[in-house]
């Protein structure tokens, strides 16, 4: 019987001595505060969104997007190291990491506190500051935009609008429309809590300035057709002061070369006021003495045009003659 109690005090003993073993193994790994912070970036590196939030735990309300807080807008993130776990005053501990986003080396400090125990027995760990920045884009030119291959429009154009995102990340904004482009930006977050500004400046492609140059031709060539000097509807024409006396024959000597700038309003262009040259050839008889003579000269004349979108990208050109 003896020997009976010794042997279960010396199993008790074990397993106690094991499961304290396995505790404090655990508090300075997964319970650790370095091994909270892994957990999250691990999550990251999986693009698991819904794993990275529950681990953050609940944040403010805000009216900023989260339309980024998904799988399909996350960057790559690889090569997870921890550089430092340092324990600050009050049980705060700041812990860095450093990573590749997207291929890129980066380096983040979290800042984080137990506050309280799990089964009394491990550190249940939180953010000081959660790891969701807020990038602010600028769309200049147009509302709409892509982020890491996301398609969105900014609620106000020309204004920054705010988008949640994970902490640390890399996004890629774009704009690549039927007839306009933008030169792709890189934005790097890497300071949990910040507030990133950017802007992406939307521009006309060759395809827009090609079309519109077309369209603008085509509207000249179509405007000497009409057989009067002052074609109706057209940047040109011309007054005489004797009476003609065959129909006047306009042609189009010089085009205007049609360049593109953004407008007042977001989503409008214009071509600003560029000048042409037409040339009118008719026969006139004299008031004065009967004398009948040929004007044939060029028309220098001026023309500008507002430019819109309609449903399916395409092209509405609006002239704006004085």
């Amino acid at each position: 019987m003896r020997r009976e109690l010794i042997t279960w005090s010396l199993v008790g003993a074990l397993v106690l001595g094991a499961f304290g073993f396995t505790v404090l193994v655990l508090n300075n790994s997964v319970y650790s505060a370095s091994g909270y912070v892994k957990s999250y970036l691990d999550a990251l590196a999986r693009q698991d969104a819904a794993g990275a939030l529950e681990i953050i735990g609940e944040q403010p309300a805000t009216d900023t997007s989260d339309t980024l807080l998904r799988r399909s807008a996350m960057s790559e993130l690889t090569d997870i190291k921890l550089i430092n776990d340092i324990e600050l005053e009050g049980g705060l501990h700041k812990v860095t990491f450093s990573y590749l986003a997207d291929g890129q080396a980066g380096r983040t400090a979290f800042e984080v506190r137990a506050d309280d125990m799990l089964f009394g027995l491990f550190p249940d760990w939180h953010f000081v500051t959660g790891p969701l920045s807020t990038m602010y884009v600028t769309v200049l030119g147009d509302a709409r935009f892509s982020a890491n291959g996301i398609d969105l429009v900014t609620p106000t154009p020309n204004d920054p609008a705010g988008y949640l995102v994970f902490t640390p990340g890399a996004y890629e904004l774009n704009h690549d429309t039927t007839y306009l482009d933008a030169a792709p930006v890189r934005v790097e977050v890497q300071e949990p809590g910040a507030s990133v500004p950017t802007a992406l400046m939307v521009q006309p492609n060759a395809l827009m300035i090609q079309e519109v140059q077309e369209r603008v031709n085509e509207g000249l060539d179509t405007c000497t057709t009409q057989e009067v000097l002052m074609p109706t509807g057209c940047p040109f024409g011309q007054s005489m002061g004797n009476r003609i006396i065959t129909a006047p024959a306009w042609s189009i000597t010089q085009y205007p070369e049609v360049s593109i700038r953004a407008g007042d309003r977001s989503g409008e262009w214009l071509v600003p006021a560029t000048p042409g040259i037409a040339h009118l050839v008719v026969d006139v008889r004299s008031l004065f003495d009967g004398s009948v003579s040929t004007f044939d000269e060029d028309v220098p004349f001026t023309v500008s045009y507002a430019i819109g979108f309609l449903p399916g990208d395409e092209l509405l050109i609006t002239a704006r003659y004085e």
